[in-house]
C-alpha cells in the first residue's frame, strides 16, 4: 500500500485576520520569502521565448493581442468595484491573471467556429467578440445584457459568435462542447470547438467520457484545461493523483500539450497546432495550460488557502506586464502608444458600466420567454 500522508491542518478563520484575498503567515509547506533573483531569472527567460515568436505576426496582431488582454484585465477591475458597490449580484468569478489563456487561444480560431466555458468567462466572451456593453449589462441583470438579463456573470450567450455559454455546472460544459463538435464532424461543415475548463473539472466523469467518445468517433473539439492550480480553495496537489493533467490524454490516445499560460504567444501557438490537427485530420486535442488567478476564486472567497509569497511569485509573470514589456523591447509600440491603448480601454469600460447602470430591468413578462421550445402563455394558467 502506498503510504498516505495527512493532510495539512484547516486555516479556517484565516479570513478574520486578512480581507486581501491572502494569509499573512505561510503554510507549513509553502515558502515565507520569495526569491526576488530566481524570478526575475524566469520572468527572462520567458520575455526571451516571447519575443522569438514575435516574428511569427504583424504589428497589428501583436497589439491587437495586448489590447484584448488589457480589456479584459480593466474589465475585469471594474466588474469588482461594480460588485462591491451592490451593482452586481449573485456570483462573480474573475478573470485576472488569465488573460492570455483565452485571448491567445481564441485568436487562433476563426468567427464561425464555437467556444464554450464555464462560469469564469467573462474574458473569454470578450475574446470572442462579444460588446463589454452587453456582458456588464448582464452582469447588472439589466434586459440589454447578452442574456437578457436573466443569466447573469455563469451564463454569458451570443449564438451570433459562436459563444455557447457560461457554464455554471462543473465540467458540464465539456459533454456539449463534445456535441458541438460532432455536429461539425457529421455536417462536415468544418467548424472547430475549443472548451474551456479548469482542472477540477477533470475529476468529472463527463471528462473522461468526452474525451474517450471525441478521440472514438474523430471530432475536432480542442479541450483546453486552464489548470489555474487551485479549485476554489483546494489545490490540486490535495485532489489530484494525477498533477499532469496532459498526461490524462494517453489514456485516450488523445494528442495532449502542456502549455505555458502566462504568455499569450505560447498559447496561440499550441492551439494553431491543435486546430491544424482538427481541421485536418478531424481529431481532439487536450491541452494542460498552466495559469494563476491573482484574485480569490469568486469575490466571495477570503483566499484564507495562500500566501502573499505565493501570489507575488506569480504577479512577477503577469502575462500583460511580461508581454507589453516585449512590446517595448522590440519596439513594436513606444510608451506613449501603451498609455493611449489603456486610455482607449478605459474610456470603452467607463461606457459600459454607465449603459449597465443606465439599462432597464427586465420585464416580468420574460420569466416565461426561453424556458422552452414552444413559449409559455401565461394567461392559460390566469384563466383556470
Amino acid at each position: 500500500m502506498s503510504k498516505q500522508t495527512a493532510a495539512p491542518p484547516s486555516r479556517a478563520g484565516a479570513e478574520e485576520q486578512s480581507s486581501t484575498s491572502v494569509i499573512d503567515a505561510p503554510p507549513q509547506d509553502a515558502p515565507a520569502d520569495v526569491d526576488k533573483k530566481q524570478l526575475a531569472r524566469e520572468r527572462d527567460e520567458v520575455k526571451e521565448r516571447q519575443k522569438d515568436r514575435f516574428s511569427r505576426l504583424n504589428k497589428e496582431q501583436l497589439v491587437g493581442l495586448y489590447r484584448q488582454m488589457l480589456l479584459i484585465r480593466r474589465f475585469e477591475e471594474k466588474s469588482a468595484e461594480a460588485y462591491v458597490a451592490g451593482k452586481i449580484g449573485g456570483f462573480c468569478h474573475l478573470y485576472i491573471g488569465q488573460e492570455a489563456v483565452a485571448v491567445g487561444a481564441i485568436s487562433a480560431i476563426n468567427k464561425e467556429d464555437y467556444v464554450f466555458a464555464g462560469y469564469r468567462e467573462h474574458g473569454h466572451a470578450l475574446a470572442k467578440g462579444m460588446s463589454a456593453r452587453g456582458i456588464m449589462a448582464e452582469l447588472f441583470g439589466k434586459a440589454t445584457g447578452c442574456s437578457k438579463g436573466k443569466g447573469g456573470s455563469m451564463h454569458m450567450f451570443d449564438k451570433d459568435l459562436g459563444f455557447l455559454g457560461g457554464h455554471a455546472i462543473v465540467g458540464g460544459q465539456i459533454p456539449l462542447a463534445t456535441g458541438t463538435a460532432f455536429a461539425s464532424m457529421y455536417r462536415n461543415s468544418g467548424e472547430v470547438t475549443l472548451c474551456f475548463f479548469g482542472e477540477a473539472a477533470v475529476n468529472q466523469g463527463a471528462f473522461h467520457e468526452s474525451l474517450n467518445m471525441a478521440q472514438l468517433w474523430k471530432l475536432p473539439c480542442i479541450y483546453i484545461c486552464e489548470n489555474n492550480q487551485y479549485g476554489m480553495g483546494t489545490s490540486l496537489a490535495r485532489a489530484m493523483s494525477l498533477r499532469d493533467i496532459a498526461q490524462k490524454g494517453c489514456a485516450y490516445e488523445m494528442a495532449s500539450e502542456f502549455v505555458d499560460g502566462m504568455d499569450v504567444l505560447a498559447v496561440r501557438e499550441a492551439t494553431m497546432r491543435a486546430v491544424e490537427r482538427a481541421r485536418k485530420e478531424s481529431l481532439p486535442t487536450l491541452l494542460e495550460v498552466r495559469t494563476y488567478r491573482f484574485m480569490g476564486h469568486s469575490m466571495s472567497d477570503p483566499g484564507n488557502y495562500r500566501t502573499r509569497a505565493e501570489i507575488e511569485k506569480y504577479q512577477e509573470r503577469d502575462p500583460i506586464k511580461l508581454f507589453s514589456a516585449s512590446l517595448l523591447e522590440e519596439k513594436v509600440l513606444d510608451e506613449k502608444a501603451l498609455e493611449e491603448i489603456d486610455k482607449q480601454i478605459h474610456e470603452e469600460v467607463e461606457d459600459a458600466l454607465r449603459f449597465a447602470d443606465e439599462s432597464p430591468l427586465p420585464d416580468a413578462a420574460e420569466l416565461y420567454t426561453e424556458v422552452y421550445a414552444n413559449p409559455i402563455d401565461p394567461s392559460r394558467n390566469r384563466n383556470r
